[in-house]
């Protein structure tokens, strides 16, 4: 998982075609409008560490619209939830001013294997040890 800083985020949305969806957003209405259709980041919100929709939207993006381009994780992001974004289909996130970067690294260092399946790997463990 790329860990953008904050500071970092301007020169970065820039460069690519970046939407930006609200936790909210009816994801069913904006696939069906066309509007994810040439988009190379998608940009999801947590208003609230407490808020987890966009867990579900990136689940969704990847699993049911196909979405295969950048999903990132913008507002109230905690380093001790990057793992289980990275699970659910988030490439990247922007930290908050001040955090330090080595220390969300280091949360995936922690946790190297799962037993059970994600966007990332959608067989358990030991479906993956039988093939």
């Amino acid at each position: 998982m790329k860990i953008i800083a904050a500071s970092a985020l301007q020169t970065s949305a820039s460069a690519e075609n970046t939407l930006q969806i609200a936790n909210d957003a009816e994801l069913a209405d904006l696939a069906a409008s066309g509007a994810l259709a040439g988009v190379g980041c998608i940009e999801l919100q947590f208003p609230k560490f407490t808020d987890g929709r966009a867990y579900s939207q990136a689940v969704l993006l990847r699993r049911r619209y196909k979405f295969t381009g950048d999903i990132r994780a913008t507002g109230d992001v905690l380093i001790d939830q990057l793992v289980h974004m990275h699970r659910s289909g988030f490439t990247s996130a922007v930290l908050a001013e001040g955090v330090d970067a080595a220390a969300a690294q280091r949360q995936f260092d922690r946790y190297a294997a799962f037993y059970q399946g994600d966007v990332l790997e959608p067989r358990p463990l030991f479906a993956r040890e039988a093939a």
